[in-house]
C-alpha cells in the first residue's frame, strides 16, 4: 500500500523538520512547505491526503489559506497547528472546515493520533459516499437474457478488469451510462468515485471550464477557484457522455490532455499532472462526423481502444417482460402500489418500435401505472397509451381528458403532461435535440437539463 501523504506548511523551519522526521518514523510520506502560497502550489503538483497547516504565517494566513483548501479540496482533511491559538479561532477554523486544532508547543503523541483520526474519517466518509453511489447506480444490472445481450454482458465482463479505454456506442436510451456504471463497478477501480461529464448538457463556453478548472477571475462569474472533472478523476475513472456534441476546439484540447495526461485551469499557468481512466459515450456515427469534419478522426481512434455497442431495444424484445418487471418494481418502491401487466398487455409491447429504446419503456411502464386504476394493466389500456385506436376514438372532451390527471398532485400532473408534450415533440423530430429545442423555443442545454430531470430518453446515455 502507498504511504500516504502529509504536507505540512509552517514558517518555521524547525516545525516543518521535526514534524517531517516523526512523520517519516510513523510511516508516512511527509511533503512540506514555507508559506500558505507554496503550500498551495504543491497541492496543485501532488495529491496529499492531509494537511497539517500553522495559522500566522507572513503573507497569506492560515485561515485564509485553510478557506482556498477547502474550496478546491472539499475532502481533504486539514489540521490546524499555533502558537497563539485562542478558543475564538480553534471555532473559527472547524467552522472552516478544519478537522482539529492543536496548540504549539506541539506534543507528537497528539499530533500523530489526530492524523490518524482524520485520515480514519476521511477514508469511513469515502467508503460511505461510494456505497450510497453503489447502491444508486447498483440498479438490477444489466437486465436482459437475449443473446445481444448476453454478448454485451462478456464483452463487459472482460474489459472491465484491464486499464483500457471504452468507446460505448448506441442509440438515444439504450443505457450507454448503465454500461459505464458496470465497467467501473467491476473495475480495480470501483473504490474510487466515476467522475461522469455530459458533454451534450453544458453550454460552450463553460465546458472547458467545467473540465479543466478555473482559476478566481478567469472569466466573468468565476469568483473562486474550482477543480475541473479531470482534476477530481485524477487516480479514478472518467467518463465523457455525448462526446460527439463537443466542439473542435474543445477536442482539440482533450485530445492533448488524453495523450500527455496534463492540463491547465482556465485562466491558469500551472501544470497538473493526472492519471484517469477514461469511458465515453456517444450515440453519434462517428465515422460520418469524421467525414463531415466536425469530430476529429485523432481523437476518435484514441478513444475507440475497445468499442462497446449498446443494442437497441428493438433487436431484444424478447428482454422486454424483464424489464418491465424491473421497472413496475422501481415503481412499487417509489409508492405506485403493486401492480403488473397483463400478458396480452406485455404482448402488444413487444410488437411496439420503441424508438427511444429502454429510457422510453421505462416512461411508458411508470405513465401507464399511474393512469391505471386497477391492480392489473390491461392490453386496451396499454393501446390506448401506445395511441393503437387513437384514430377511431371520437375526440376526447376537455372533461375527458383531464379525468387523466384527476388523481394526480400538481407536481405529478405537471411532471406527467412535461413528459407527454417533449416526448411528442421529439418523436416528430425523429429523436433530434437540437432541432425540438429551436422548435420549442429552449436552449439546447436546457432541453437535455430537463429531460434528464424527467427521467426522459435522451437525457441520459
Amino acid at each position: 500500500m502507498a504511504q500516504q501523504r502529509v504536507l505540512i506548511i509552517d514558517d518555521e523551519a524547525s516545525i516543518r523538520e521535526s514534524l517531517s522526521g516523526i512523520l517519516s518514523d510513523e510511516g508516512f510520506s511527509p511533503l512540506a512547505a514555507a508559506n500558505a502560497e507554496e503550500g498551495l502550489v504543491r497541492l496543485e503538483e501532488v495529491r496529499a491526503d492531509l494537511v497539517l497547516l500553522d495559522i500566522w504565517m507572513p503573507g497569506m494566513d492560515g485561515m485564509e489559506a485553510l478557506k482556498k483548501i477547502k474550496e478546491l479540496y472539499p475532502d481533504l482533511p486539514v489540521i490546524m497547528i499555533s502558537g497563539h491559538g485562542t478558543i475564538e479561532t480553534a471555532v473559527q477554523a472547524t467552522r472552516l472546515g478544519a478537522f482539529d486544532f492543536i496548540e504549539k508547543p506541539l506534543s507528537y503523541d497528539k499530533i500523530i493520533l489526530a492524523i490518524h483520526n482524520a485520515l480514519q474519517l476521511a477514508a469511513l466518509a469515502q467508503e460511505n459516499r461510494i456505497l450510497r453511489e453503489q447502491a444508486a447506480g447498483r440498479h438490477r444490472g444489466i437486465t436482459g437474457n437475449s443473446p445481444v445481450m448476453l454478448q454485451l454482458k462478456a464483452q463487459i465482463e472482460r474489459v472491465a478488469p484491464t486499464d483500457a479505454w471504452v468507446l460505448i456506442r448506441g442509440e438515444h436510451g439504450t443505457g450507454k451510462e448503465l454500461v459505464a456504471q458496470t465497467l467501473h463497478q467491476l473495475s480495480p477501480l470501483a473504490a474510487k468515485p466515476m467522475v461522469a461529464i455530459n458533454c451534450a448538457a453544458i453550454p460552450e463556453e463553460l465546458i472547458e471550464s467545467e473540465l479543466f478548472g478555473h482559476e478566481k477571475g478567469s472569466f466573468t462569474g468565476a469568483t473562486g477557484s474550482r477543480r475541473g472533472k479531470f482534476d477530481l478523476a485524477n487516480g479514478g475513472m472518467l467518463f465523457l457522455d455525448e462526446i460527439g456534441d463537443m466542439s473542435l476546439k474543445t477536442q482539440a484540447k482533450i485530445l492533448r490532455i488524453l495523450q500527455e495526461q496534463k492540463f491547465e485551469r482556465v485562466g491558469g499557468a500551472k501544470t497538473i499532472s493526472v492519471n484517469v481512466r477514461v469511458l465515453a459515450a456517444t450515440n453519434k456515427n462517428l465515422e460520418a462526423e469524421i467525414e463531415q469534419g466536425t469530430f476529429r478522426a485523432d481523437l476518435f481512434y484514441r478513444l475507440n481502444v475497445v468499442p462497446i455497442f449498446v443494442p437497441p431495444l428493438r433487436e431484444r424484445l424478447e428482454d422486454l417482460p424483464l424489464l418491465v418487471e424491473d421497472f413496475v418494481a422501481d415503481c412499487f418502491r417509489k409508492g405506485f402500489g403493486r401492480k403488473r401487466f397483463a400478458r396480452a398487455a406485455l404482448q402488444l409491447m413487444a410488437r411496439h418500435p420503441w424508438p427511444g429504446n429502454v429510457r422510453e419503456l421505462r416512461n411508458f411502464v411508470e405513465r401507464a401505472l399511474i393512469m391505471s386504476p386497477g391492480e392489473e394493466v390491461s392490453e386496451a389500456e396499454v393501446r390506448m397509451l401506445l395511441g393503437g385506436g387513437a384514430a377511431k376514438a371520437a375526440p376526447q372532451s376537455p372533461e375527458e381528458y383531464l379525468a387523466a390527471y384527476k388523481n394526480l398532485s400538481y407536481k405529478e400532473a405537471k411532471r406527467l403532461f412535461e413528459r407527454d408534450y417533449l416526448g411528442l415533440q421529439l418523436a416528430a423530430n425523429h429523436g433530434n435535440i437540437s432541432q425540438t429545442a429551436e422548435q420549442i423555443g429552449l436552449e439546447r442545454s436546457h432541453l437535455h437539463k430537463k429531460m434528464k430531470s424527467l427521467a426522459m430518453e435522451g437525457g441520459e446515455g
